[in-house]
C-alpha cells in the first residue's frame, strides 16, 4: 500500500514527536532571553552598568587610602592603600565632622518625615477629594517644577535673614517641609491604586475623611511613601548650595563641611576624598538595611487583585 504523501511511514522513530527547535532559534534565546527569563545580553549590560556605577565610590576610596601622589601615576592604582585612617584623621582635625553628621542627619530625618506626610496628605486631597479649583490647584504645583531653584534662593534668603534665622537650622528645614514633586508623585500613585468604591464603602460605615484617610489611603500608599522617602533622604542628604548660603561655618551641614577641605593653594585629593567616603556610607548602610523592606514594598503594591 502506498502512504500519502508527506506523511511519515508507520515503522519510523519520529513519528509522534515533536520536530527539534533549530539551533539558531535556541542560541537567540540564550543570548536575547525569552519571555521568561533574561539572556546573556541582559545580564552582561546590567554587570556593565553595576560596574560603571560602583566605579567611581571605588576609585574615591582608593585613593582616600593612599597618598595625593597616587593621583599622578601614570595607571590609576586600583586596590586601596593604608594611608586611609590617615586621612580620615586629617578630616578629623580640619573640620567639626561630628558636629556636621548630627546637623545632616537630623536636617535629613525632619524633612523626610515632613515631605512624606504632607505631600500624602496634598496628593490623596488632590486625587480623590471633590473641590472647587482642584485641577488648577494641581496645575501650579506641577508649573512650580518648572522654575529652577536657583532663581528663588536670593528671595528666599532675604525672607530667613528678615526673620533673623541665618546660621539657624530651620532655615534648611522649613523651606523644603514639603515639595512639588512630592505632591505630584503621591497624586499619581494614589489615582489608580484606591478604587473610589473602596472610600464610598468607609464613608457608608460611618468613617470620617481622617479616619479613611487613615485605614485607607495609608496603607495603599506604603509602597510610594517608601520610595518617596528614600529619594527625599537622598536630595536633603546630598544638598549643598543653599546650605553652604544659609549656615554659617561653624554649623555646617557634612557637605558644606567637606569644602572646608580644600585651601586656596593646595588641595589634597586623597583627605577630601577620605571625606567623601565617610559622607557616602550613611547613605549605603540606609540602602543595606532599608533595600529588602523597599524592594518588598514595590512588589506589594505593584500585585492587584
Amino acid at each position: 500500500m502506498s502512504t500519502i504523501e508527506g506523511a511519515a511511514p508507520a515503522g519510523s522513530s519520529t513519528a509522534g514527536r515533536p520536530a527539534p527547535a533549530p539551533a539558531r532559534s535556541t542560541l537567540r534565546k540564550r543570548i536575547f532571553g525569552s519571555g521568561e527569563k533574561p539572556g546573556f545580553l541582559t545580564y552582561g549590560l546590567l554587570l556593565a552598568f553595576l560596574l560603571s556605577s560602583a566605579y567611581p565610590l571605588w576609585w574615591s576610596a582608593v585613593i582616600g587610602s593612599r597618598s595625593n601622589e597616587a593621583l599622578g601615576e601614570t595607571w590609576p592604582p586600583l586596590l586601596p592603600g593604608g594611608n586611609f585612617w590617615t586621612n580620615v584623621g586629617e578630616v578629623f582635625d580640619t573640620i567639626p565632622f561630628w558636629l556636621a553628621l548630627g546637623n545632616s542627619v537630623l536636617i535629613s530625618c525632619i524633612i523626610t518625615v515632613s515631605v512624606v506626610g504632607f505631600s500624602t496628605l496634598a496628593g490623596y486631597a488632590f486625587a480623590k477629594l471633590r473641590f472647587k479649583g482642584r485641577n488648577g490647584l494641581m496645575l501650579m504645583v506641577v508649573a512650580t517644577m518648572a522654575i529652577p531653584t536657583q532663581l528663588g534662593i536670593i528671595p528666599l534668603f532675604m525672607v530667613m535673614r528678615t526673620l533673623g534665622w541665618t546660621g539657624e537650622i530651620g532655615a534648611v528645614v522649613v523651606p523644603t517641609l514639603v515639595t512639588a514633586f512630592g505632591v505630584f508623585f503621591m497624586r499619581q500613585y494614589l489615582v489608580d491604586v484606591i478604587p473610589d468604591e473602596l472610600i464610598e464603602s468607609a464613608r457608608m460605615d460611618g468613617a470620617s475623611m481622617i479616619s479613611t484617610f487613615r485605614h485607607v489611603a495609608i496603607p495603599a500608599a506604603r509602597p510610594a511613601m517608601a520610595i518617596l522617602g528614600l529619594f527625599t533622604f537622598m536630595t536633603a542628604w546630598t544638598d549643598f548650595l543653599w546650605p553652604l548660603l544659609v549656615l554659617d561655618a561653624g554649623n555646617p551641614t557634612l557637605q558644606t563641611a567637606l569644602s572646608q577641605l580644600q585651601s586656596a593653594r593646595y588641595v589634597d585629593y586623597s583627605v577630601v576624598l577620605a571625606g567623601a567616603v565617610l559622607a557616602t556610607l550613611p547613605l549605603l548602610v540606609l540602602f543595606v538595611l532599608a533595600g529588602k523592606q523597599l524592594i518588598s514594598g514595590i512588589m506589594q503594591g505593584a500585585v492587584k487583585g
